[in-house]
């Protein structure tokens, strides 16, 4: 918690002294119309996941069931430790510096080079740096995020979707569907017997449709839920 107190200090301070703005340049206000764009956000990339999740599974036969013992305060432990990991993310990528970069050299250059940053970054936290197949798949995955994450940013004026974007997908993948770096949380995945991970061909074509369907569709939302032209002044 403190690391994004200070993480948000600083980025006033950026903002206050590149911009003369504050952290309304990010759009944190209004709130009613920030919880509306982030709970929209969150449902949206939780649904996308779980029927992601769930088409993974009934093609490899792959089971969940809810762990035993499991606690709410666990499962609010767990979306406390998403919102953290997020919120440090969407400072950082999808704050000050985006804005920044947006308003002095435009819109495509701010995307763009916020997306390459965001992919960039995932080679560290993943710990994959020197495994050269490896940094191509996670730049590629984490970048097409990234693109549509600064895009919410760009046509909201507002990290609120971008946060809810990020945290719906963030949670369910890693708390629900127990497929993040904690182990098991909420569900427990279960090989049965009739358990068939897939290889060559169909392996790929559902790695394709797993990496290119959140993005696509978080754009088409983006896109036409938020129809108002990009327009920052200098």
């Amino acid at each position: 918690m403190l690391g994004i107190i200070v993480l948000m200090i600083l980025t006033w301070l950026i903002l206050r002294i590149v911009e003369k703005q504050n952290l309304s340049a990010l759009g944190f206000l209004p709130p009613v119309r920030n919880l509306l764009q982030l709970s929209t956000g969150f449902i949206f990339a939780a649904t996308v996941c779980t029927l992601l999740q769930l088409l993974d599974g009934s093609i490899t036969h792959l089971h969940w069931t809810l762990r035993s013992n499991l606690t709410g305060l666990e499962i609010v432990s767990y979306l406390w430790w998403n919102v953290k990991s997020v919120m440090f993310e969407e400072l950082i990528f999808r704050g000050a510096l985006l804005y920044i970069v947006i308003r002095r050299f435009g819109v495509k250059s701010g995307i763009l080079l916020s997306a390459i940053c965001f992919g960039i970054y995932h080679w560290f936290s993943y710990g994959i740096f020197g495994n050269v197949v490896s940094m191509i798949i996670v730049f590629i995955m984490t970048a097409l995020v990234g693109l549509v994450l600064a895009y919410a940013f760009a046509k909201t004026k507002s990290i609120a979707l971008p946060i809810g974007l990020h945290l719906g997908w963030n949670f369910t993948v890693n708390a629900i569907f127990s497929k993040g770096p904690l182990g098991i949380q909420i569900l427990n995945p279960e090989h049965g017997a009739d358990y068939t991970p897939l290889i060559g061909i169909p392996s790929l074509l559902l790695f394709l449709v797993s990496i290119l369907t959140f993005p696509v569709l978080s754009y088409l939302l983006i896109k036409f839920k938020y129809p108002a032209s990009i327009t920052y002044k200098k």
